[in-house]
């Protein structure tokens, strides 16, 4: 089992406005071993979290919000009554970059705190 909290907890996003190149497949699967649940779907990182109720769906929501604007790096969230589904991806670079991990893997954290 993979842990919750990955060496990529302790880092934070470097700002990106473009002219580098986006994450190689290869560096993808290797981050991807650090998160659980997570998958590479064409440019972007996704995750569906399930929830008991709409109430902890938006708790959720609302911290995800909160490492999103902490690490000046924002996902597409789809929002339903019992699920949040999490899309990163580094627009600036059309495609994965670091930040994208980085955040994943602190929602994953911020996650299992709520659920211990």
């Amino acid at each position: 089992m993979v842990s919750p909290v990955c060496d990529l907890t302790a880092k934070h996003c470097k700002p990106c406005e473009g002219g580098i190149p986006p994450l190689a497949q290869e560096d993808i699967d290797r981050l991807l071993e650090d998160l659980s649940g997570w998958e590479s779907s064409g440019q972007e990182l996704v995750k569906t979290y399930h929830f008991k109720n709409y109430y902890e769906t938006m708790a959720f929501v609302n911290a995800t919000a909160w490492v999103s604007h902490r690490e000046d790096h924002h996902p597409d969230l789809e929002v339903g009554y019992r699920q949040c589904r999490v899309h990163y991806s580094t627009h600036a670079i059309g495609g994965l970059s670091e930040n994208d991990f980085i955040c994943a893997a602190k929602i994953d954290a911020l996650q299992a705190a709520s659920t211990a």
